[in-house]
């Protein structure tokens, strides 16, 4: 995973395993950054990393 890379919601839903509406949930209530290019909306390599590291130290 290249750190500039953007990511479709499909594509963070296989990563992470979860369902389409729990994504846009993390979308909406901040905890994963998101950007829109027209009607698309994208998630940074680099955010889901950090989501990850971040829901991993809270678990600790």
């Amino acid at each position: 995973m290249r750190d500039d890379e953007l990511l479709t919601v499909p594509e963070v839903m296989a990563r992470l395993k979860i369902g389409r509406s729990t994504v846009y949930d993390l979308i909406r209530t901040r905890r994963l950054a998101s950007v829109t290019i027209g009607r698309a909306r994208r998630i940074p390599a680099l955010a889901l990393a950090d989501y990850i590291h971040a829901h991993l130290e809270e678990a600790a």
